[in-house]
């Protein structure tokens, strides 16, 4: 199979690089072009120099289209290519802002997609016609693939390797990468307990920083307003405008990502706790109640969601 990295000036170096190095690692023929075939400058200042010319590169079987600064200004004869060729295309993935240059070729139209966290406003509002999804790593809809930034392009054509060749090969592929694992397109792309980053009030980071540290803790409005020295009515309201989300919402996330976490250490053989021990240090009592957080947020049971993270034999 070929694979086709589009590239122009201001591309994201990584974008380019770590979908690069998945696919070849999974013997794909990755070609990377531009327009007249010219060497490009990244955002980082590094130079690539591309296989071919745009105009003269192989139809392939899938497209690669990055992101980057130079997505700020489309470059006319990338759009004019994915015009003309993306919807003939087996399969077309973007990585980061490259939303922007498929949106403006017009193959985003009427479709789910996803993009970096930071301007998935600005394409909402350039494309009112796009279902833009802030919260995914990546999104699947028909031929057309999405990732939000950077590391999600690794994750997105791993995906992609999975797909064509199976998850051993994908797994393998990620180790040979020395990556811990390959996360599953609908995992955030926030984290609950980054988000305690960003509350204003000191109060409130410490409350955060409490959720996070006692996930199996009493953790209703009151005994958490009566910590922050607020009313219940209070804290709720100025949670929610500060944080962005109710405080049930946000401990509800802020469990299941510890309980993803200690499934991630299992897998790796960095733990030894099983499932329902799982469920009552994080808060959710049974690994029954756990289960059904698990298939509501993530659509798959905790044994699944730790089978698919568990590595491929090593080769002997």
């Amino acid at each position: 199979m070929t694979v086709l990295i589009l590239l122009f000036d201001g591309v994201q170096s990584l974008d380019v690089t770590g979908p690069l190095e998945v696919f070849t690692g999974a013997g794909y023929r990755v070609v990377t072009a531009s327009p007249g075939g010219a060497p490009v400058r990244t955002s980082s200042g590094l130079t690539i120099v591309p296989d071919s010319d745009l105009c003269a590169a192989p139809l392939p079987a899938t497209v690669v289209v990055p992101g980057g600064e130079g997505t700020r200004a489309t470059d006319p004869d990338v759009v004019a290519w994915l015009r003309r060729h993306g919807g003939s295309v087996p399969r077309v993935m973007s990585v980061c802002s490259g939303a922007f240059l498929l949106a403006e070729a017009g193959l985003l139209s009427g479709r789910r997609v996803t993009t970096h966290w930071s301007v998935c406003g600005a394409l909402a509002r350039r494309f009112p016609d796009v279902d833009v999804d802030p919260e995914p790593i990546f999104v699947r809809d028909g031929p057309i693939a999405t990732s939000a930034g950077v590391t999600a392009g690794i994750d997105l054509a791993l995906a992609l390797v999975e797909e064509d060749h199976g998850r051993d090969t994908a797994l393998l592929i990620a180790r040979h990468l020395v990556m811990f694992l390959r996360r599953p397109a609908n995992q955030t792309q926030f984290s609950a307990q980054l988000s305690a980053q960003v509350a204003a009030r000191p109060g409130l980071r410490e409350v955060q920083r409490w959720i996070a540290d006692n996930p199996a803790a009493d953790l209703s409005v009151p005994e958490l307003a009566r910590r922050a020295n607020l009313s219940p009515r209070q804290f709720a309201r100025t949670f929610t405008a500060e944080v962005g989300q109710s405080p049930g919402r946000y401990v509800d996330a802020t469990r299941l990502e510890t309980a993803r976490r200690l499934l991630e250490d299992r897998a790796a053989g960095a733990g030894a706790a099983g499932v329902e021990q799982i469920a009552r240090a994080t808060g959710y009592g049974t690994a029954e109640a756990m289960r059904r957080a698990f298939v509501r947020v993530l659509g798959v049971t905790p044994s699944e969601y730790q089978r698919r993270l568990s590595p491929v034999p090593k080769e002997v």
